[in-house]
């Protein structure tokens, strides 16, 4: 009998490359990307190019200059949709 891991492959591994570099999989499908990285460096190498693009763009968003009335304006907004 041939097991869900036996079946995963790169296709479905690559498939799910978003979701686990936003760490939006379920512990299922997590495990299993994770048990192919384990195995195969073709993917463990795109993963990793992934999660450092990802990386490096969360950075650059942290560095730009948000005018300080629009920050007060989405502040406001948001504390009206909350209360």
């Amino acid at each position: 009998m041939t097991s869900r891991l036996d079946r995963y492959t790169c296709e479905e591994a690559l498939r799910r490359l978003d979701d686990f570099v936003d760490r939006e999989l379920g512990d299922g499908e997590l495990r299993l990307v994770r048990e192919h990285l384990e195995t195969c460096a073709a993917c463990t190498a795109q993963f990793e190019a992934e999660a450092d693009k990802l990386s490096q763009l969360k950075e650059k968003l942290r560095r730009i200059m948000v005018p300080p009335d629009l920050m007060a304006r989405i502040r406001n907004r948001l504390g009206e949709a909350g209360g």
